[in-house]
């Protein structure tokens, strides 16, 4: 069984950008921004515990699961 390469890396852009972009949302929700720098923030530029922040890893996030997601979906093609 072979894999949709397109398909598969929209869902994994999806499910990562969506992902992040609720995650920063549940902390800023709970915990409230504490001005450490996170391992994100080391990752994706311009990324931070904030309104704007949530949304510039939103874009990141899309686009490194768009990119891991293909990769993974053609390795997983190749090999089998």
């Amino acid at each position: 069984m072979k894999l949709n390469v397109k398909a598969f890396a929209l869902t994994c852009a999806l499910v990562w950008g969506i992902g992040l972009f609720l995650l920063t949302w549940w902390i800023i929700a709970f915990d409230g921004a504490t001005g450490e720098i996170t391992f994100i923030e080391r990752l994706y530029r311009g990324y931070s515990i904030s309104l704007i922040g949530s949304i510039i890893g939103l874009a990141w996030a899309l686009i490194d699961g768009l990119i891991g997601g293909a990769i993974f979906a053609w390795l997983y093609n190749f090999i089998s």
